[in-house]
């Protein structure tokens, strides 16, 4: 393998994992450690009474400790890869790999641990003493057959998942795609002949496997460098003698004939294209072995286009990867505090990692793969790897049979909230969104969408429909519609699913010029325009739509510039009574919660006045995500430490909202700094009003604004949602450019909300 690696991948990899430190993992506190009171807690002697209480009660760990959300990655080196026994040093890479995956899809902390033994009492009496320290044990990259038999000793002795995600893994994902594959085909499979070629843990493991979702030992053909797995073979283990055949078939071309699976956990170029002709109709031809396969993709479908293929590669569709399923397990393992990871909770798996291929595909996926996606079917059997629904499939799978089958530790007593609990690994914007989404489920309106043929609005209106937040309309021509749902692999249906305004021909026409020219016929347009602009402007179609009641609430700017909309938007709905003009409030979700910016798109240099009626409607909107809003006015001045002119502004705004609102947490003009620390703000004023961390930050003009939110976006990684149009006489939004799929999903539920009604007084 490692003569086969580019030299350019190479060098990229070393730099990857050389810079700007070495290694892919670091250990971070999850608590303050900012006072001596927090060390005293932290360590001595606040710490004893968690010691204590784990003295009395082991299980007490799981609440005081990170012991159940931590998982050792164990390997002894001596199968790593394809590079074989490279020893537990040079297999490190490798663990600490394995160990950001678990955090990055699953949110598991994992210790990598690589010990320098091959004994196997040794090895295993090592591992086992560590179980006080972790939640679970995944064995990496040990050789067969002693992987087995380490396995098999570990379960015994410990009373916490133990998994060996060569065996089990590569197990899981193989199943999943030979039972979608038998469906597609028609066939069964009990009555399907699998041919393998390989025998070592992971091929041994698949056809265990396969054996427990119901293939049959009797239709199974193993071979392996020496041949035909036959009765009476001098070279064989005792795990393979289970599946040793009564034949005078030697060669694996001896076998293959008629059979419906092909299996291959071999070397690259085993497989040839006279083989697979021989095989029966529409077969299923997994050639897993990296980086070269037993077959080359090209060269099977040339030998058998009806052949469904399967390979190991990112490079070709139906990857088999162990991270479709390992993070996932161990997530619904972990959560029920399950002894055990058990047949059932391997099958669950499987059936759920099986059934989400079935659904359209998601916009993650697609991105992944430049724009391209698969809906179910023979290049698409299994999910991709990048599928963020994954963890909302499998966990829960896992976990539930893991309780029915009594080795949960910690039942789930409320699994609709658990459920709920795992969108955090997919959207982070999900915690603070879930008011909204509860929301537009409870009473959906109908949202029409400007940019109708998007894709990231295609695939939105996918979610928006499964999940029931609204009632969309897209504006958009149905021939190009149609193709792109298609295309994406979009179940959703113009008519069924959604309402479809065609801007070239709409029964509605005449009476939407009508509706224009009565709104914007002083201002400049005239029959002319309207007509033209009413025929070519989804802008202008969907807040007419709006504004005759055709629709509750309207979302476009996927395209174009941020003004021009808000003209348009201006003309038509118009602004709120009362309301002196338009703004726009940003909400960025960070690693430490939610903050909201204003205005980040609409007023240039507000007057106090303005400062003070924008300020009062963002705490309106603020309330809806269920949240109290702590506002603080900011400026480069902290509490009169200077006279500029921005600085007197923010102070004017202060004195006008303490006589509109006086019951509103708000303060300043104070520093950002001062506004998002409590210590500080006690240092320099202790009478401040705000309390804690403030979660609104009002900006002196549009440049601050604007600058603070790029920047936070870019340097905190944060997730944006908006921007959040405040002023408009009914809701109207504009997105930028940039939005996601799921920023149209979540800003359709903050629309639905607004249309709902208010949620408290400005």
């Amino acid at each position: 393998m490692a003569e086969s690696i580019k030299s350019d991948l190479a060098s990229d990899a070393l730099a990857y994992h050389r810079w700007p430190r070495p290694g892919k993992l670091e250990i971070r506190s999850t608590k303050p450690l900012g006072t001596q009171h927090d060390l005293s807690l932290a360590y001595t002697p606040g710490v004893a009474a968690a010691c204590l209480a784990i003295a009395a009660d082991p299980a007490a760990a799981r609440d005081l400790t990170a012991r159940q959300n931590l998982v050792a990655v164990v390997t002894n080196g001596t199968a790593v890869l394809g590079l074989g026994d490279i020893g537990p040093l040079a297999a490190k890479p490798v663990m600490e790999g394995k160990a950001v995956l678990f955090k990055k899809f699953a949110g598991i902390d994992v210790f990598d641990i690589e010990i320098a033994e091959k004994d196997i009492d040794r090895l295993v009496d090592m591992v086992a003493a560590l179980e006080p320290s972790f939640g679970g044990i995944n064995l990496e990259d040990i050789k067969a057959p002693e992987c087995f038999e380490v396995e098999r000793k570990l379960r015994e002795r410990m009373s916490i998942p133990v998994f060996h995600d060569d065996q089990h893994g590569t197990a899981i994902i193989v199943g999943a795609a030979l039972l979608n594959a038998m469906e597609f085909a028609g066939k069964s499979i009990e009555n399907a002949k699998i041919v393998t070629s390989g025998a070592g843990a992971a091929a041994l493991a698949c056809l265990d496997f396969l054996v427990d979702l119901g293939a049959r030992r009797e239709n199974i053909f193993v071979t392996d460098i020496d041949g035909v797995v036959y009765k009476g073979r001098p070279s064989m283990n005792s795990r393979m003698e289970t599946f040793a055949r009564d034949t005078n078939a030697r060669k694996l071309a001896d076998v293959i004939g008629g059979a419906d699976v092909f299996l291959g956990l071999s070397a690259g170029g085993i497989l040839k294209p006279e083989m697979v002709k021989e095989m029966a109709e529409r077969p299923l031809v997994m050639a897993l072995a990296n980086p070269t396969p037993e077959i080359e993709p090209g060269e099977a479908r040339a030998a058998r286009p009806d052949a469904m293929i399967c390979t190991g590669r990112s490079d070709h569709p139906n990857q088999v990867n162990n991270v479709l399923c390992f993070p996932y397990i161990f997530r619904g393992a972990l959560d029920v505090a399950a002894s055990t990871i058990n047949e059932a909770m391997k099958i669950a798996a499987v059936r759920a990692i099986a059934l989400l291929a079935h659904e359209p595909p998601s916009d993650v996926v697609a991105k992944a793969y430049g724009g391209e996606s698969r809906s179910y079917g023979k290049d698409s059997l299994i999910p991709s790897p990048f599928d963020p629904r994954l963890i909302l499939r499998i966990a829960p799978a896992v976990a539930r049979a893991a309780m029915e089958t009594g080795v949960a530790k910690k039942p789930i007593q409320d699994f609709a909230a658990y459920e709920e609990s795992l969108t955090r690994f997919v959207f982070r914007s999900g915690f603070i969104m879930k008011p909204l989404m509860q929301a537009a489920k409870i009473e959906p309106k109908r949202v029409i969408y400007a940019d109708g043929e998007d894709e990231r609005v295609l695939r939105a209106v996918q979610t928006i429909v499964e999940e029931g937040l609204a009632q969309p309309i897209l504006i958009g021509r149905p021939g190009i519609i149609d193709k792109r749902l298609e295309r994406f692999g979009l179940s959703v249906r113009a008519g069924k699913d959604f309402e479809l305004v065609d801007p070239e021909d709409d029964p509605r026409y005449r009476d939407y010029v009508a509706t224009y020219l009565d709104c914007a016929g002083r201002l400049g347009v005239t029959p002319d325009a309207a007509r033209t602009l009413v025929r070519t402007n989804s802008t202008v179609i969907a807040a007419i739509a709006v504004k005759r009641g055709d629709a509750d609430a309207m979302l476009c700017g996927l395209d174009g510039r941020f003004k021009s909309r808000l003209n348009h938007i201006r003309d038509v709905i118009g602004l709120l009574p009362g309301a002196t003009d338009f703004a726009a409030m940003s909400l960025i979700i960070t690693s430490k919660g939610a903050l909201f910016l204003t205005d980040t798109h609409v007023r240039d240099d507000p007057t106090a006045a303005e400062i003070a009626e924008t300020t009062l409607m963002c705490a309106h909107h603020v309330r809806r995500f269920g949240l109290e809003p702590k506002i603080a006015l900011v400026s480069h001045s902290d509490f009169g430490s200077d006279d500029t002119p921005s600085a007197v502004k923010m102070r004017a705004a202060l004195l006008i909202l303490r006589k509109t609102a006086p019951d509103l947490e708000v303060d300043g003009e104070m520093q950002a700094g001062t506004a998002l620390s409590q210590p500080i703000r006690e240092q320099v004023l202790p009478s401040s009003r705000l309390k804690g961390e403030a979660n609104v930050l009002v900006m002196p003009n549009l440049d601050a604004a604007n600058i603070a939110y790029t920047m936070t976006m870019v340097m905190a990684d944060a997730l944006p949602v908006g921007p959040i149009l405040i002023g408009a006489a009914q809701p109207a939004h504009i997105l930028t450019p940039s939005t996601t799929t799921r920023g149209i999903v979540n800003m359709t539920a903050f629309s639905v909300a607004e249309a709902q009604g208010a949620p408290g007084p400005y």
